[in-house]
Order: C-alpha cells, then sequence, then structure tokens
C-alpha cells in the first residue's frame, strides 16, 4: 500500500497543535521556545515528517536562495574543464559569502522552465549548445547575467576578446608567415574539421568569433594571409579533438610555420605532439594559446597566451546578478610572453 505523504495539517491534527506552531518550529524559531521547538521537531522526526513543502514555500515567498548556473555544455564536460572549473569556484564562492546556493544547470537541457520557478535568477557561462536556452532566459522574468557572449538588455561579463586575440597574434606573426588557426565552434559540426565554405554559427554573439576577429585583423596588419581551408574548427576545447586536428596540421605540406589556438588546452595538446615529432618550438613552429591556466606556464616550453582571471570572472558575475548591476562589465586581460613565439 503507497505511503500518503503528511501535510501540515496532518502533524496538526496528530500533535494536537496548531499549524502555525509546526510552521514556526520549522521556520521561526524565534516564536517557540526552545524546549517547546524541541519537543515539536522530535514528534515531527517520529512520525516521519520533514517539514513544509519547501517547492511551495519558493513559490509563495517568491525567494529560493538558489542561483542558477547555466553552462555552456554538459555538466561532466564544464567541470573537468579547467578555465569553466574555475569560473564556477568563482561563482560559488561568490554565492556561498552571501549566503546563496548554487545549482548547476546543463547547457544541453531542453528548457530552463524546468526550474525556473525555483530559482532567484541565472547567470549563463557562454552561450549555450541548445540556443532556445538563450531565447528562453532573453524573455524570462528572472535577472539574467551573461559571461563571455551577450543577449540584449541583459548585464554581462566579458574581456574584449577581440582585442585580445589581436595582441597575442600581433605579437606571433611576421610578414610572410604561414599561418593557421584552431578555432572553437565556428561551425555546425560534431567534428573536427576545417571551416572551408561552411556557415559560420553564433557569428554576432560568440566569443569564438570575436577571437576570430582578432586573429584576422592582426594577419591583416602584417600582410598574411589565411584561407578557410586554414582555419580548422573544433566543437569543444578538448584534447582529443585537438590533437586530430594537430595531427592534420603537423602532416600538411606545406606545413603553417604559426598556429593561433582559441584555448591552451588546444595549443597545448598540439605542442606536445610538435615536440613529439621533433619539430623545434619556436624555431619551425610558433604556437598561441588562450585563457593562462596554471599548466601552460609548466610545460617546456612555456606558452605564449592571453591570461584572464575566470576566477574574478565567476564573482563579478555574482556581484552584478545579486546588486542588480546593469549594462556590460568589461575586465581586463593580460598577453603573456612566453617560450613558444
Amino acid at each position: 500500500m503507497k505511503k500518503t505523504k503528511l501535510t501540515l495539517k496532518d502533524v496538526a491534527l496528530q500533535l494536537g497543535v496548531s499549524t502555525a506552531t509546526i510552521s514556526n518550529a520549522f521556520n521561526r524559531p524565534d516564536q517557540l521556545s526552545a524546549s517547546k521547538r524541541e519537543e515539536i521537531l522530535s514528534q515531527c522526526k517520529k512520525i516521519g515528517y520533514s517539514g513544509p513543502n519547501k517547492a511551495a514555500q519558493i513559490l509563495r515567498k517568491g525567494k529560493s536562495n538558489i542561483v542558477a548556473l547555466v553552462l555552456a555544455d554538459s555538466i561532466s564536460y564544464m567541470v573537468s574543464d579547467p578555465v569553466a572549473s574555475t569560473f564556477i569556484k568563482g561563482v560559488s564562492g561568490a554565492l556561498q559569502k552571501e549566503g546563496k546556493h548554487l545549482l548547476l544547470y546543463p547547457g544541453d537541457s531542453k528548457s530552463i522552465l524546468d526550474v525556473v520557478d525555483f530559482v532567484d535568477g541565472f547567470i549563463c557561462y557562454g552561450a549555450p549548445r541548445n540556443a532556445m536556452l538563450v531565447d528562453e532566459l532573453a524573455v524570462s522574468p528572472k535577472p539574467i547575467v551573461t559571461v563571455d557572449f551577450d543577449i540584449d538588455d541583459k548585464p554581462s561579463i566579458n574581456i574584449d576578446n577581440e582585442e585580445a586575440a589581436f595582441e597575442v597574434a600581433d605579437h606571433a606573426l611576421n610578414e610572410g608567415d604561414n599561418l593557421a588557426i584552431f578555432g572553437l565552434r565556428l561551425i555546425d559540426s560534431p567534428s573536427t574539421c576545417r571551416i572551408y565554405d561552411n556557415p559560420l554559427i553564433g557569428v554576432e554573439s560568440s566569443i569564438s568569433h570575436r577571437r576570430l576577429d582578432g586573429y584576422l585583423r592582426a594577419a591583416k596588419a602584417k600582410n598574411v594571409n589565411v584561407s578557410r581551408e586554414r582555419i580548422w574548427h573544433l566543437p569543444e576545447s578538448e584534447r582529443s579533438f585537438a590533437r586530430q586536428a594537430a595531427k592534420e596540421l603537423l602532416t600538411s605540406s606545406p606545413r603553417p610555420n604559426v598556429v593561433l589556438c582559441m584555448s591552451d588546452i588546444i595549443a597545448l595538446e598540439l605542442l606536445h605532439l610538435a615536440l613529439d615529432m621533433g619539430i623545434k618550438v619556436p624555431e619551425e613552429l610558433r604556437i598561441t594559446g588562450f585563457d593562462g591556466i596554471e599548466e601552460s606556464q609548466r610545460t617546456r616550453p612555456t606558452l605564449t597566451t592571453v591570461c584572464q582571471s575566470s576566477a574574478a570572472k565567476g564573482e563579478n558575475a555574482a556581484q552584478v546578478l545579486l546588486q542588480a548591476v546593469s549594462g556590460k562589465t568589461i575586465l581586463p586581460f593580460e598577453m603573456r610572453k612566453g617560450e613558444t613565439v
């Protein structure tokens, strides 16, 4: 026989007290003496009652102290990525200081409608893999902060990705170079490939395209030509995708002598494979990354890259949401001159 869930009224009848007394014992302890509250809670525990329905309380009060962090991709992928995991720590730490809780929500989910009634707001880190989530966030009545992409009229946290990419590319390039670019999510494909004539996606909102704009602007300034067959699309900043692109590039003829990579993970995989093949870096191949993860400085040669504080980005996103700050926040970046250029 299925056990019926106890209601607040059921418990009050069994204990011979008012529903207000039961509610106060769980939610407003200052309204009861310590001994009375302890007695009520002890009796509730004996009959298997754990307190008033939390979902109903949230709907009634309109506040849960929970913030949803909508990720760009699956939770398993994002928490394993050093940049994303550092950002999550930054958000979590800032929320914890304010007595708030964090809910991780994967960007490949079907809809935010599953949680919209139970959270106080959303931080969206990167454009979600399911683009429909962006449309839902744009019209949500809850506060929204985006990070590394923009939604019209919503506050956002970014660095100047185009300028950062331009600076590192300008440092790496010389006139006459044979240039290649390892990009992220430039076209709609689940596989590593060159972009060729495929239509680009997310051109207006994606940081990948801002970085690509910066690379191409620097190439133009140095009179370096780069064709679309020399631009690779990687669906994720993940080592297996990077290794596939690296193998293809390093065995191509003529082989590029400069590769601009949109993440340190990608650049490091290319660097390690090049060294394994006996290719001298930077004499025969110059490589740049983007992000400034710790591993980029531990490897030898050290990686030339763009450094951004993912933890600070997370902290800022939480503060902007909690303080209802409007407008676009642009955080600083630093180009780190390593030994791969």
